[in-house]
């Protein structure tokens, strides 16, 4: 599968893992299950659109996982003290740093930006 040979799908995919560590403790199970669904959704969003097998697909997927990325930062800015500051920061930063690197994908599905 193409999917899983993406640095941004092992990104989000470790990603998601950091948010499930660090929320396993949290007793606010709404907070818990939002954050973790947000966090699952980019890898999987990721590997749902190159699935796909055509280029508009693939582009047109790949804006749900970028969604899912800001849905993510939003909610650990938000954290209401469930997650360490400088640990819910360092995931703010990765969380940041895959949407970028989806955005680039996206333009470069689109032929915005060519290939190397």
């Amino acid at each position: 599968m193409q999917f899983e040979k993406l640095d941004v799908w092992k990104r989000a995919s470790r990603l998601a893992c950091n948010i499930y560590k660090v929320t396993k403790d949290c007793k606010d199970y709404g907070f818990k299950d939002q954050v973790t669904r947000s966090a699952v959704s980019i890898p999987s969003n990721i590997a749902e659109g190159l699935e796909r097998g055509s280029t508009n697909d693939e582009s047109r997927f790949l804006y749900y996982p970028k969604g899912s990325a800001g849905e993510l930062v939003t909610q650990l800015y938000i954290e209401i003290g469930f997650i360490e500051k400088g640990h819910g920061l360092k995931l703010i930063s990765e969380a940041k740093e895959v949407a970028a690197i989806i955005a680039a994908l996206i333009k470069r599905r689109k032929g915005f930006v060519k290939e190397q």
